[in-house]
């Protein structure tokens, strides 16, 4: 059945897919070089020849004082500072959700996550988020005659469900608009433990196939529970599973041994194929997504990078991620294509220091005066701002002058920012809206105004400088001790005046209060 509503969404109950109406539609460590800077790019008019090159980098639970171009005085993040310091800092950047599945559903559809039901944290197993029909930024970017890649961190579903493993996966990353794809079907601490290439898991053993289930255990194999022996890294809440490299998952696994990734060796491996794309597509245009798995629990980063950040296995991860930047823009340096590519830096939802495992996150945070929210309230998971106001960077050599952002700007508007900029084609109906002067930093002031912020299923609204959150019943924090912005009664906040959200305004605008809560339930019905 189909269920319509004045949005021209469709929700068919029988899949969990989010439709369109096509009713609606429309046809080593490496710091970055020094910069020359020429004129900024035209914005709001269609590009000419040629097209640039879109890298779109998403670190996972990244928050905004995680890394130093933000005002972190713990951390060094040279290559990704390079980006800020020669391009553009939005300071007023916000992902659609809290947390990581719906956050990409947005990037990608270009729809608000929350009028999909399923759009929530999904299990390794999921079926694909995203109807193979629907319209999604990847698409728009072939239309254009882009060559499209996704590596990386996916956690958007494959398959139909109750998905084997063995055989070819389908639909998959490439069923929405991308030409290759090398990906984690989920997140680092979720099974299947395996890279799938093209809906192919790498490098499996026929005579040791893969058996995956969320439900219960496969009779014998090893848990956190059954044999705590085996572990290397110890759970906190909700990691019980399946012990792969001494670290226990979310989920249960059985076979598929040779397949296995080894999570200190993750970063390289995905770096080589985000390399080996750029090189084998260095004279066509292409759009390539790099999803970082991190910092992301469980935090194994290579060898070379333990003890570097003195804040354990997260901050250690933050300078991994930092190299791999650095690495991914020194391949465009090396083959001449870097002026003539937009790198689009970002995270997919706020930080969390402490989400599973006891890896010393939040005690050594505390110890070294380590802020990753930068003095928000929140983080992942939250309604108050830390949970969905994130970095974000962008940096065209010679095309977009270096500067500090105040625009209002939201990463569900790349796909109608894009389209705008580049002359693709973007169906109405979407919630994604075109900026493209304040994306290559023409304007530094506007931008988006109205925003519907979602934690978990539940929303906010952000207007101007202003967030209404309606009353929520349920705990104030969660179990990795983020607020999650719950309360009894209503909220009103001003986030120019009191970025921390520590005085409730809605006693003192009541007028404010009331005509915010009305645009809520209009926008949100």
């Amino acid at each position: 059945m189909l269920i319509s509503n004045r949005y021209g969404l469709c929700f068919k109950d029988s899949s969990r897919y989010l439709r369109i109406n096509m009713i609606m539609m429309r046809p080593s460590r490496l710091i970055l070089p020094a910069i020359a800077i020429g004129s900024a790019a035209c914005g709001g008019n269609e590009i000419k020849a040629p097209k640039p090159n879109v890298l779109l980098i998403v670190a996972d639970d990244l928050g905004l004082g995680d890394v130093s171009c933000y005002g972190s005085e713990t951390i060094n993040t040279p290559n990704i500072d390079a980006l800020a310091k020669d391009g553009l800092l939005m300071r007023n950047a916000y992902a659609t959700s809290a947390t990581s599945t719906p956050s990409r559903f947005g990037l990608f559809t270009g729809m608000y996550p929350w009028r999909n039901p399923d759009a929530q944290i999904l299990p390794g197993d999921a079926p694909l988020l995203v109807d193979p029909q629907a319209p999604t930024l990847p698409k728009m970017m072939q239309g254009l005659g882009y060559a499209t890649a996704a590596v990386g961190k996916w956690h958007l579903g494959m398959g139909y469900g109750e998905t084997d493993w063995n055989k070819e996966i389908t639909p998959s990353g490439n069923t929405l608009g991308f030409d290759y794809t090398n990906l984690i079907p989920a997140t680092v601490d979720r099974v299947p433990t395996v890279y799938v290439e093209n809906g192919l898991v790498q490098g499996l053993d026929p005579e040791d196939p893969i058996l995956v289930s969320y439900k219960e255990n496969f009779p014998g194999e090893p848990t956190a529970i059954t044999n705590p022996e085996m572990m290397t890294m110890k759970w906190d809440h909700g990691h019980q599973g399946t012990i792969v490299n001494g670290i226990p998952r979310i989920g249960f696994m059985k076979g598929g041994h040779k397949a296995r990734w080894k999570d200190d060796t993750m970063a390289d491996y995905f770096l080589s194929k985000v390399k080996s794309f750029i090189v084998n597509h260095k004279d066509e245009p292409f759009f390539l997504y790099y999803g970082l798995h991190q910092p992301h629990v469980p935090r194994v980063p290579n060898g070379r990078f333990v003890g570097e950040s003195g804040l354990g296995p997260r901050g250690d991860a933050v300078i991994e991620a930092d190299w791999c930047v650095g690495q991914a823009i020194a391949c465009l340096d090396s083959l001449g294509i870097l002026e003539n590519t937009i790198v689009i830096f970002t995270s997919d939802n706020g930080a969390v220091l402490q989400d599973g495992y006891q890896d010393l996150g939040k005690e050594l945070a505390e110890e070294k005066g380590h802020d990753p929210d930068n003095g928000l309230r929140g983080g992942k998971y939250s309604l108050f701002d830390g949970g969905t106001h994130i970095p974000f960077l962008v940096y065209w050599k010679g095309h977009v002058k270096p500067a500090k952002s105040d625009a209002y700007f939201c990463q569900v508007d790349l796909f109608a920012t894009l389209g705008r900029y580049l002359g693709g084609e973007v169906p109405e109906g979407l919630d994604s809206e075109p900026y493209p002067d304040v994306l290559l930093g023409k304007e530094l002031k506007g931008g988006r105004e109205v925003q519907v912020l979602e934690a978990q299923k539940r929303l906010a609204l952000r207007r101007g400088d202003y967030v209404y959150i309606p009353a929520y019943k349920g705990a104030k924090h969660n179990q990795t001790g983020i607020e999650l912005g719950n309360n009894d009664t209503e909220t009103l906040w001003n986030l120019a005046e009191d970025p921390a959200q520590r005085e409730d305004i809605s006693g003192k605008m009541p007028e404010l209060l009331s005509s915010m809560r009305s645009q809520f339930e209009r926008l949100t019905k």
